[in-house]
C-alpha cells in the first residue's frame, strides 16, 4: 500500500471521463488500496480513481466520525440509477486546492456499481453520503464540484488558484 499524489486542478486528467473496470485483478487490488491510504492520509472522505492519475471508473469513500472505526466503501463502475430531493451543502475537493462553495445536490441517491470482489451492489444513501457518491462519480466522468456553482465564483477562484501559483512558484524560486 501506497500513498499517491493527488492530482490538482487545472490538470486536464481531472476533465477525462473515466474508462469502465472490466478485469477485477490484483493491480486493482492495489489500485483501490493505494487510494484508500491517500484518502486517509490527505484527509478526505472520498477519493476517485482518476484524482490519483488512473482513469478508471472506481470510487471510494468513508464517511464515518473521527471516533469511529473506518467504514471504507468502494464502489466499481458506479452509476446513479435514482435520485430525489434536493439540499445545498458546502463541498470541498483533494483536488480543488483551497476552495469550498455551497453545492446543490439530490438529497437521496441509490447507485450500482460492484464491490471490490465484483459483486453487484445497490446503495441507497441520503444526507452526506449521497453527496459524496455524487461527488465522487461526478469525478469519474470528468466533472469537478465547481462546475456546479455559477461562472462568475468558478472564474474568482481560477484568478485566486493563478495568484496561489505564482506565489508558490516565486517562493521556490527564492530557494
Amino acid at each position: 500500500m501506497a500513498v499517491r499524489r493527488i492530482i490538482t486542478y487545472p490538470d486536464t486528467l481531472l476533465r477525462q471521463r473515466a474508462e469502465p473496470v472490466t478485469n477485477i485483478d490484483g493491480r486493482l487490488q492495489q489500485l483501490i488500496d493505494d487510494m484508500a491510504d491517500t484518502m486517509y492520509r490527505a484527509p478526505g472522505i472520498g477519493l476517485a480513481g482518476n484524482q490519483v492519475a488512473e482513469p478508471y471508473r472506481v470510487i471510494i469513500f468513508d464517511t464515518s466520525a473521527k471516533d469511529e472505526p473506518n467504514d471504507l466503501i468502494v464502489v466499481i463502475n458506479p452509476e446513479i440509477i435514482e435520485a430525489d430531493g434536493m439540499v445545498l451543502g458546502e463541498e470541498g475537493c483533494l483536488s480543488v486546492i483551497d476552495y469550498r462553495a455551497e453545492v446543490k445536490r439530490a438529497e437521496r441517491v441509490t447507485v450500482q456499481g460492484m464491490d471490490r470482489e465484483g459483486d453487484l451492489i445497490t446503495l441507497r444513501k441520503e444526507g452526506l453520503p449521497a453527496i459524496v457518491l455524487q461527488h465522487e462519480i461526478d469525478h469519474v466522468n470528468g466533472i469537478l464540484f465547481i462546475d456546479h456553482i455559477s461562472k462568475l465564483k468558478r472564474e474568482l477562484y481560477k484568478r485566486r488558484l493563478k495568484k496561489l501559483m505564482k506565489q508558490r512558484e516565486s517562493s521556490l524560486q527564492r530557494m
